[in-house]
């Protein structure tokens, strides 16, 4: 295993006003949406102010598929970016590569060992060192719905899948699409995930992160693939192969009921001028009121050749956890600052939500990483869930009981 290099001199953390040099750092990453493109923005001009130019390398794509294959090539031939959206166990797949800098030095100056939790903190490390920096923790199991569209149907919001179906099919009677889906692997797991989360924490960390053999293949897995099954008879025929904030803004236009989606949903609401509680209405997945599955993007720093590249990538870092920043791009993605005591007064219901259930999940140990967005499993194994799924759910043929030998036989294959 290849250690990271820990070479970097100190005058690399100097910003550019106090070297006299202003510069480079070229990031990659697939904030791509109204919603997205309006956060990462905010970063980029803070570093600009700090004297730096910064070079886009935006891969669209929700999911990231497209852009970790950019990267995996830029990496293979030399030329890695400054830094790169990744995030979960895909942090340590990289550092075992070797590529990873150390920001050990901006991390004790800037205090994060005490402005973070202790989750989000140990997840930004390999080695026990910190080589990437959090700018947001994502509520993944959220349930975004159009209140209107619920009036004109008579329908209630449901607090379980089996009154989810039920109202779902008051809503498609009165001529609405109840689930606002789109058809992409990883959508598909997003929905999956929150149904197997409704079985309970315990449920969900042995099936998702202790990968335990007797869970997958239980009754209960059987039962969570059959109720995921229905989900087909509620999203419209042109679902396959729609980006997810096409789909949310079905909800935000009014021809779609509910998207199961992570709060970067909210960051379209908020760009389309829609105000929490009045427009849209946020509320847990249906029984997972007492769980948070969380995706906490980040910024791996890649090792890169020159001081000035080098103290504009710790400036970059040290921008990230800043309070102006915390605040400004999370108002804008719909997601939670990570670190501790931000103040509240500019954030909405959904937000102070989040932020509350956050820290009770987090004492109860119902605190989950997300399978479907990196956290939980290496890339391996989630691409195996990843095609049992979605194989699954675009198959009429397949049984519950079929799908759920395919998926204990395929992690264990990749593991």
């Amino acid at each position: 295993m290849k250690k990271i290099a820990f070479g970097l001199s100190a005058v690399a953390l100097s910003i550019a006003a106090s070297t006299g040099h202003a510069g480079e750092v070229e990031v990659l990453h697939w904030w791509t949406s109204g919603g997205e493109a309006a956060a990462i923005n905010v970063l980029k001009e803070e570093m600009v102010d700090a004297g730096h130019t910064w070079k886009d390398f935006a891969v669209a794509g929700g999911g990231g598929e497209s852009a970790m294959t950019v990267l995996k090539s830029r990496a293979i031939a030399g030329n890695p970016p400054s830094a790169a959206q990744i995030k979960g166990p895909t942090i340590q797949e990289w550092g075992d590569l070797g590529f990873l800098t150390n920001l050990d030095d901006v991390a004790k100056a800037s205090q994060w060992d005490q402005v973070l939790p202790r989750v989000v903190s140990d997840t930004m490390k390999y080695d026990g060192h910190y080589v990437a920096a959090p700018v947001n923790v994502h509520r993944v199991n959220w349930m975004w719905a159009n209140p209107e569209v619920f009036r004109k149907s008579g329908a209630s919001i449901p607090t379980s899948w089996e009154q989810f179906i039920v109202e779902a099919k008051k809503i498609k009677a009165a001529g609405f699409t109840p689930l606002a889906h789109g058809g992409q692997a990883w959508q598909d797991a997003t929905l999956f995930e929150a149904i197997a989360l409704s079985k309970g924490s315990k449920f969900y960390r042995d099936a998702f992160i202790d990968l335990t053999e007797d869970t997958l293949r239980s009754k209960d897995m059987v039962n969570v693939f059959d109720t995921f099954k229905q989900m087909r008879e509620f999203v419209d025929p042109g679902f396959s192969g729609r980006d997810w904030n096409i789909a949310t803004s079905m909800v935000i236009n009014g021809d779609a009921a509910i998207q199961i989606m992570g709060d970067w949903a909210k960051g379209e609401f908020t760009a389309a001028g829609k105000k929490a509680g009045i427009d849209y209405v946020c509320f847990p997945a249906p029984g997972t009121s007492d769980a948070f599955t969380f995706n906490i993007d980040s910024l791996a720093m890649f090792q890169v050749d020159g001081k000035e590249k080098q103290a504009a990538q710790k400036d970059l870092a040290r921008l990230i956890l800043e309070p102006k920043f915390q605040e400004t791009f999370n108002l804008n993605k719909g997601s939670i600052p990570t670190r501790l005591n931000m103040p509240r007064d500019k954030f909405d219901t959904c937000a102070h939500s989040a932020m509350d259930s956050f820290l009770a999940s987090s004492a109860t140990g119902n605190l989950v990483p997300s399978m479907a967005h990196g956290m939980a499993v290496n890339s391996m194994v989630q691409g195996a869930i990843f095609d049992v799924v979605t194989n699954f759910f675009n198959d009429e043929s397949m049984t519950s009981e079929e799908a759920v030998d395919k998926l204990a036989r395929a992690i264990k294959a990749s593991m």
